[in-house]
């Protein structure tokens, strides 16, 4: 899997305009990471599942999802900090992101627009957004974001390490904040080939149990630097 630097920078984080949880707008600072440059591919995710006997995701014979290059979908957030602890000890130490961490992937240096390409949905999209589609696209289509990230905040929901807390906000530390202790869901972003537009802005949240594999949800993973 190849990563790209996401550089140290503060960005404003959430939305006015948006749900409840993505307010108050903060200014957010955040350490250099290095990112996937896409989801984690059914490839990548089946040499964990042979090396390690873990369970198979939801529908993973299904043909829509059968593809080497398609994103690897129906797995929970236990399954994803799983795949992570195993990558660690193949000598790359990977996790999931922080919210923070992802957003500030996603919106490159395009600070307070929609998207991460900017306030319209790109032309590359399959169907201009236009959803539910019949399965996930290929990891790789489309055009890199600022950050040379494909793929972000469209086609999957993409896990996050973070509880989901919708008041959050207002208590965030202004550095590289982890969410908070505990909760009940699990906090994830970007959009989904299901819905009825399949990107997702920069600032919109999700949220729902860890222990749910649902097949519009995978990951990326990231390492500190």
């Amino acid at each position: 899997m190849p990563f790209e630097r996401v550089p140290f920078g503060a960005f404003l984080m959430g939305s006015d305009s948006g749900q409840d949880d993505e307010r108050p707008v903060h200014r957010v600072h955040v350490d250099a990471f290095d990112a996937s440059i896409h989801p984690v591919t059914r490839a990548e995710y089946r040499a964990f599942l042979d090396a390690t006997r873990h369970p198979e995701p939801r529908d993973w014979q299904h043909p829509a999802f059968a593809g080497d290059d398609l994103p690897v979908v129906g797995v929970s957030w236990h399954d994803a900090t799983a795949y992570c602890a195993w990558r660690a000890t193949q000598g790359s130490a990977e996790r999931l992101p922080s919210e923070a961490e992802w957003e500030r992937a996603a919106r490159g240096n395009r600070e307070g627009a929609a998207f991460p390409s900017g306030d319209q949905i790109p032309g590359w999209i399959p169907d201009a957004g236009r959803g539910p589609l019949a399965a996930p696209w290929r990891v790789t289509l489309g055009e890199p974001n600022d950050f040379g990230l494909y793929g972000i905040a469209a086609n999957i929901h993409e896990w996050c390490a973070d509880w989901h807390d919708r008041g959050y906000y207002a208590i965030a530390p202004s550095h590289n904040p982890r969410g908070p202790d505990g909760g009940v869901r699990r906090a994830s972003r970007g959009g989904s080939w299901r819905h009825a537009v399949t990107i997702s802005r920069c600032a919109a949240r999700s949220k729902i149990d860890p222990s749910f594999r649902y097949t519009d949800y995978g990951f990326r993973t990231v390492r500190s630097v």
